[in-house]
C-alpha cells in the first residue's frame, strides 16, 4: 500500500532581480545559503537524508549536478546520493514529486527536495558560425594556414547570444514564452487592463505579505562573500498601479500585444528547499508535520499554448480526488504572466473548452481569486524558472498553515507545453 508522505520543514532564499551582470550568487549557493540554517534547526544530522534532489535549469559550468555540489556543501556526507531534475518551469516541482514517489513507494524515508536558479548567471552562447570559425582556426596546420583562416573571421562570429533568450523560446513553435501567452489571451479574450490591473494587485500582496512578516519564517537572509547581505524580495514595486502600467509598452506583440515587462514574472535568482518524510521518519525524529502530499499529476499540451498547462493538471487531479474548484480552498497557480494566469481562469469558466478539452459536462466554474496567490506571485517575487515549482509548495503549505486552510493545490504552466500540479492538506 502505498504511505503516506509529509512535508515537514523549508525554507528558501529571498528572491533577486537581475539586474546587470552576474547576481552575488550561483545556484549551488543560493542552494547553500538556505539550506544552510534549515538543515541546522532540525533533530537529526545532516547525513541521516536518504537522498537530495534539485531542480535546476541553467545549470552553469562550474557547478555540474549542482544537487551533488549543495549536498557536499552541505555537509550531508560523500556517501549522500544527489541528483539533479529538469523539466524546465516544473523542475523545482519535479523535484518534490520524484522524492514523494519514492517515499510513497517504501524505497526512502527522509529526502530533501530543492529548486535553484541564477539566471543572471545565463551563459553567452556563440554563434555556431562562430564557432566553426573557431574550429578551423584550431585545426589549421602551420603559421601560414592558421593567418588565412584568422583572416576568414567576420564581426558576427564575435557576437554572442543570451543563452536565456534562446531558452526561453520554443524550439517547436519558435514562439517565446511571452508570445504563447499572448495566444492564450487571444483564444479567452482577456484584456490588457485586466493584466495590469492583475499585476498591480500582485505587488500589492507582496508588499502586504512583506510588512505583516508573513515571510519570515520562510525566507532565510542570503550572506555573499563580500558582506553584503540580502533578507527580503527585492522585485516587489508597491507604488505599481494598473494606471501606471498601463503606460509600458508591449514586449512581445507591438503595438497591439497585452504582455509587457510589468505584468509578466521577472528574470530572478533563488531558492528553495522542502523536507519529506514517511511516518517512520517523522516518529524516529520527532518531526512535526505541516502538511500531507495526497496526489500529483503533469500534462502536456500544445507548445504554443502552455500557459493552459495548469488547467489540464489540476483538472485531472480533481476529478481523480473527486473535488471541484471550489473545494480548494488555497491556490498557487506560478504568475509566468498576468495575461496567462487570467486564461486559465477563462478555461475553467468556459462551457465549451471544459467539455471538449477536459471532458468535463460543463464549465468548471469561476475560481475564487481572495483563494489564488494570495501573497502574490512571480510577476512581484521573480521566477527562477528551476526553483519556482519548489517555492509555490513551500509557500502554499504555509499560507494555509496561517489562513487555517485544509486543501491546497499548487500548479505551474512549463515551457514546451507541459503542467505540473500537486494536492496538498495541511495536518
Amino acid at each position: 500500500m502505498a504511505r503516506p508522505v509529509f512535508i515537514v520543514d523549508g525554507s528558501r532564499t529571498p528572491f533577486l532581480k537581475a539586474r546587470s551582470g552576474p547576481g552575488p550568487f550561483t545556484p549551488v549557493d543560493l542552494a547553500v545559503q538556505c539550506g544552510r540554517p534549515l538543515l541546522a534547526r532540525q533533530p537529526f544530522a545532516p547525513d541521516a537524508f536518504d537522498q537530495v534532489i534539485l531542480g535546476c535549469v541553467n545549470v552553469i559550468a562550474d557547478e555540474m549536478n549542482p544537487a551533488r555540489v549543495a549536498a557536499l556543501r552541505l555537509g550531508m556526507g560523500e556517501k549522500m546520493v544527489a541528483f539533479t531534475v529538469q523539466i524546465n518551469c516544473g523542475s523545482g516541482m519535479q523535484s518534490i514529486d520524484t522524492a514523494y514517489r519514492y517515499i510513497r513507494e517504501g524505497v526512502s524515508d527522509l529526502i530533501l527536495a530543492g529548486g535553484a536558479e541564477a539566471l543572471s548567471h545565463a551563459p553567452l552562447v556563440w554563434p555556431q558560425h562562430g564557432v566553426r570559425w573557431f574550429a578551423g582556426l584550431a585545426g589549421a596546420k602551420g603559421v601560414g594556414a592558421k593567418i588565412m583562416a584568422a583572416l576568414k573571421a567576420k564581426p558576427s562570429y564575435f557576437k554572442p547570444i543570451i543563452g536565456l533568450e534562446r531558452g526561453l523560446t520554443d524550439p517547436i513553435t519558435e514562439l517565446n514564452m511571452g508570445q504563447t501567452a499572448e495566444v492564450v489571451g487571444h483564444l479567452f479574450g482577456v484584456t490588457r487592463a485586466q493584466s495590469d490591473a492583475y499585476a498591480a494587485e500582485s505587488h500589492r500582496r507582496l508588499a502586504k505579505a512583506q510588512s505583516e512578516g508573513w515571510l519570515k519564517g520562510e525566507v532565510e537572509t542570503a550572506f555573499a562573500r563580500d558582506g553584503k547581505f540580502y533578507d527580503h524580495d527585492d522585485g516587489v514595486r508597491p507604488d505599481s498601479t494598473p494606471e501606471s502600467l498601463a503606460k509600458l509598452r508591449p514586449v512581445f506583440e507591438r503595438p497591439w500585444g497585452k504582455v509587457t515587462a510589468g505584468n509578466s514574472s521577472q528574470i530572478t535568482d533563488g531558492a528553495s528547499w522542502v523536507i519529506l518524510a514517511s511516518e517512520e521518519a517523522v516518529a524516529k525524529h520527532g518531526l512535526t508535520p505541516k502538511a500531507a502530499i495526497l496526489d500529483s499529476q503533469w500534462s502536456a499540451l500544445d507548445p504554443g499554448i502552455m500557459g493552459l498547462g495548469p488547467v489540464l493538471s489540476a483538472t485531472e487531479l480533481l476529478k481523480r480526488n473527486e473535488l471541484t474548484l471550489s473545494d480548494i480552498e488555497t491556490w498557487e497557480l506560478n504568475e509566468a504572466f498576468a495575461t496567462q494566469v487570467l486564461g486559465c481562469l477563462a478555461a475553467w469558466n468556459d462551457e465549451k473548452f471544459c467539455k471538449e478539452i477536459l471532458g468535463l459536462d460543463g464549465a468548471a466554474g469561476e475560481l475564487d481569486q481572495t483563494r489564488l496567490n494570495v501573497d502574490g506571485g512571480a510577476i512581484s517575487l521573480g521566477h527562477p524558472v528551476g526553483c519556482s515549482g519548489n517555492r509555490i509548495v513551500l509557500h502554499l503549505v504555509n499560507a494555509m498553515k496561517r489562513l487555517g486552510t485544509r486543501r491546497g493545490i499548487a500548479t505551474e504552466c512549463i515551457g514546451g507545453g507541459q503542467g505540473g500540479a500537486m494536492l496538498i492538506e495541511t495536518v
